[in-house]
């Protein structure tokens, strides 16, 4: 577990299904998670159960964002693992509008930013975010990441493109 002041990020757990159900499936949050389909309770059952194999074999780490006393408000993912390269992308999630602008994804990204330079050796961390999506791209610049790339109108939505923006943070 990693722990900080406001938020601990702790592995994934059976009991987490109910929880990971419902974010997994809110089409709200479809937009910035690029998911087309609904995720079947056996699907998120059988991705739990091998949550605990070794990010080296996967590639990927997902971790719940769990406040003080313990509840789930949120996730944050490593994905495309590549330590020949020394890099991760990096996602979060904040699951219900209550508890954003709370100061839970900042703790939570520091703590994965450290873990990653400390113990995994990364020598960055990069992360896609839509263009228009300006508290997330305010959240990494605040960390110390820089836009480094734009894809032009690479998101489609409701018949119109939207740019997405790369964002690197080099250790």
């Amino acid at each position: 577990m990693l722990k900080g002041e406001k938020v601990n990020l702790r592995a994934l757990e059976p009991a987490d299904l109910d929880v990971l159900y419902r974010w997994e499936n809110n089409t709200e949050t479809w937009r910035v998670s690029n998911t087309l389909t609904p995720f079947s309770r056996f699907v998120l059952e059988q991705y739990i159960a091998g949550a605990h194999q070794d990010i080296h074999a996967t590639k990927q780490l997902r971790l719940v964002i769990c406040e003080e006393a313990g509840r789930q408000v949120g996730c944050i993912d490593l994905f495309d693992y590549d330590p020949l390269h020394a890099r991760a992308g990096i996602g979060i999630l904040i699951a219900e509008e209550s508890d954003r602008r709370n100061g839970y994804a900042t703790e939570a990204l520091h703590l994965l930013s450290r873990y990653c330079f400390t113990t995994l050796q990364l020598h960055q961390l990069y992360c896609n975010i839509p263009s228009d999506n300006e508290a997330s791209i305010k959240l990494f610049i605040t960390h110390g990441f820089e836009i480094t790339g734009v894809k032009k109108q690479w998101l489609r939505e409701g018949g119109k493109f939207r740019d997405e923006l790369l964002l690197q943070k080099i250790h």
